[in-house]
């Protein structure tokens, strides 16, 4: 072969292979481009609407019939955590593609309400259709101050039999669930969870955390707890805190084997991850905490649930600003972990952009949901089929 036929020759095999390459890159490309698009929305609750400054703390529930109720904090005055703040709700019946009004659903004067954590109960024979309860906290001053022993903070609950139409009166229950030596305390915040599998099935947890002044000391700790209910909310119980201390804001989900896996924020951000704590016994008892070091933390708020995808074992699935930065929370991602929590290999990058506080829910229909603060215009809302996230 001559050499001019030869270097043609090479040209079109370096053309060839340039299209093939390009051909296995585009659609990584699309897939990524499709989920950026796909949580592209616009603000849920959109900062400077309703009355209100600004919105924070997202959590967000699907009722049996498909009802999606997603709540919030409404921050009157500013964004501060601590003034006048009620907590929100809107609702949507068809899968987050339109929602209703602003609706006040727990309020304190022109103090504060907060940490808001929704759990739908389908087990009480009593309501057929499931009952939405909305746990949250009221306060009188700030956190510090309540840190110290000043002030008080209270816990509620209320109830909703009709997908959050209507609400019953405020039930306080901080007598059963919050220690008089605490001070600071608050649930969760983001959803609640319903044991569906075990001994405990029926079981209402509600994950918490607290403060309190070290005896003898001006030193204050605390640390992550969780209480719950074995008779649909009319008697609640506290659980023990959890060894690790400094942890604070927490989420949970049951795993495969039927164990309670919580998963809290390293408020002393010393770890620059997540803390997973797992309980065998319905969350009676912690047998181990432990640092999840793939699952990085700026030391940000963050939210689990359990999926069980067609024809394979139960997987756990968790957002949070997947980094380390804690002067910008930014890169809110999806983690999956099939153990158990003990490892997370997979993650998905959803918001490269500033992002904060998320809630996860599963939907119908094999889909992902969530409710996640973005801190320039307020809390949007996005769906993702679960299996095409990884």
């Amino acid at each position: 072969m001559k050499q001019g036929a030869r270097f043609g020759l090479r040209l079109c095999l370096l053309a060839v292979a340039f299209v093939c390459v390009m051909a296995m890159l585009l659609p990584a490309r699309r897939i990524a481009s499709k989920i950026q698009r796909a949580f592209e929305t616009a603000p849920l609750f959109a900062n400077g609407t309703g009355g209100y400054y600004c919105y924070r703390i997202p959590a967000i529930v699907q009722t049996p019939d498909g009802t999606l109720l997603a709540f919030a904090e409404a921050r009157k005055n500013d964004c501060d955590d601590f003034g006048d703040i009620q907590i929100v709700m809107r609702s949507s019946h068809d899968d987050g593609q339109s929602w209703s009004g602003l609706q006040t659903v727990a309020s304190n004067g022109k103090l504060q309400t907060g940490n808001p954590v929704p759990v739908v109960d389908t087990m009480d024979p009593r309501y057929l259709h499931g009952r939405v309860f909305l746990v949250y906290t009221s306060a009188d001053t700030a956190e510090d101050e309540l840190a110290k022993g000043h002030g008080s903070a209270h816990v509620w609950y209320r109830a909703s039999a009709d997908d959050g139409t209507t609400w019953a009166s405020p039930v306080e229950i901080t007598a059963s669930v919050k220690a008089r030596s605490w001070g600071n305390y608050g649930t969760a915040p983001g959803h609640g969870l319903q044991l569906t599998d075990g001994p405990h099935k029926g079981r209402i947890f509600i994950p918490g955390f607290h403060t309190e002044r070290q005896p003898g000391s001006d030193q204050i700790g605390g640390a992550a707890h969780g209480f719950f209910s074995d008779d649909h909310g009319q008697t609640w119980t506290l659980g023990p805190t959890v060894a690790w201390q400094g942890t604070s804001e927490s989420t949970a989900a049951q795993a495969s084997d039927g164990s309670l896996v919580m998963s809290s924020r390293d408020e002393t951000g010393t770890s620059h991850a997540r803390i997973l704590s797992i309980s065998h016994d319905g969350g009676e008892r912690w047998d181990k905490s432990s640092i999840a070091r793939d699952l990085p933390d700026p030391g940000c708020e963050g939210s689990m649930v359990s999926y069980t995808p067609p024809g394979h074992k139960p997987v756990l699935l968790f957002s949070n600003v997947l980094n380390t930065d804690t002067d910008h929370r930014h890169g809110l991602a999806i983690s999956e972990s099939a153990d158990g929590g003990r490892s997370w290999p997979r993650h998905t990058v959803i918001d490269k952009g500033s992002s904060q506080y998320s809630d996860l829910v599963v939907m119908r229909g094999g889909k992902l949901g969530i409710l996640w603060e973005r801190w320039a215009d307020g809390i949007h809302f996005g769906v993702r089929p679960i299996g095409k996230l990884f």
